[in-house]
């Protein structure tokens, strides 16, 4: 995938050294921005491969609203482990504020997923379909607040008149070499759901990367464990794949129909959301800075 590749590029030529939390530092670039036309294929990375079983499971848990991982430990989902509490709960879930984002001054709460797909149905040309993972409250004394914080589904027209629906994601911290590519594909996978639900076509996905950055090794070679720099180079030496294709099952016609899939096991799951054709370079492994 071009739009990618060049990411990886961009960040690695005009990038600049930067100390964060993690203590492992990272080459960062800021306000970088691309569209990806949903048409031309589903755009899961083929210079390595990336679980699909995880892309699904995730958005389905994001969906969910949960704040417990039981979902995706079921399904051996593992990367949301080094942020869950003792029990098994992460605070700043993203689907909790999807689904319960609290309203001000109010013991109320709106369902922001809902309401999209009510207005595609009912004002498709409305330009407030934002859905936001940040709330202020919560988001200021996170361990982990939302990175990928806020989305926004727009329909456009193509020369035939035919609505296609767009969503542009917003995102203030950019982990390149590991959760970008989750992210295109967790997004990507979001909107070809929310169109099969509203009986559109997809149309672009756009992204914003306010930090972008890469991990690396201390400047005296110490922390190298946590260097990605490598293992993006070698992607950037290898060819570009066709991009697979996603097919959603017709008996999904609903939200709650999605919903009545998380008593389902992952074989059944899959059936729902079958990846067509995705033929990717062999796996790289990068290690995560918690």
């Amino acid at each position: 995938m071009k739009q990618y590749l060049d990411l990886v590029q961009e960040v690695l030529e005009r990038g600049t050294r930067k100390e964060n939390r993690t203590g492992v530092d990272t080459i960062s670039a800021f306000n970088i921005n691309y569209s990806i036309d949903l048409n031309e294929g589903f755009p899961l990375l083929t210079t390595k491969e990336i679980s699909w079983k995880n892309i699904v499971i995730e958005n389905l848990w994001f969906l969910s609203g949960d704040l417990h991982i039981g979902l995706l430990k079921k399904h051996g989902c593992k990367f949301w482990d080094h942020w869950a509490d003792d029990e098994g709960y992460v605070p700043s879930a993203y689907g909790n504020f999807w689904r319960k984002f609290p309203i001000h001054g109010k013991q109320e709460y709106n369902d922001q997923v809902r309401y999209v797909l009510d207005t595609l149905k009912k004002n498709p040309n409305s330009r407030r379909m934002v859905i936001t993972a940040w709330a202020p409250g919560n988001a200021q004394k996170s361990g982990l607040p939302p990175c990928h914080l806020m989305f926004i589904f727009n329909v456009q027209y193509d020369e035939n008149n035919e609505p296609r629906l767009c969503v542009h994601l917003t995102q203030r911290s950019c982990d390149v070499a590991l959760g970008v590519p989750y992210n295109i594909a967790g997004y990507s996978f979001l909107l070809h759901l929310f169109a099969h639900l509203s009986g559109m076509k997809v149309g672009t996905f756009g992204h914003t990367l306010v930090d972008a950055h890469i991990y690396t090794k201390k400047a005296d070679g110490s922390m190298e464990e946590y260097d990605h720099i490598p293992g993006l180079k070698e992607q950037l030496t290898r060819e570009t794949g066709t991009l697979p294709e996603l097919k959603i099952d017709s008996s999904i016609k609903t939200l709650d129909d999605v919903m009545d899939l998380l008593e389902a096991d992952t074989e059944t799951i899959l059936s729902k959301f079958k990846l067509e054709n995705y033929n990717p370079k062999p796996f790289i492994p990068f290690k995560v800075a918690v």
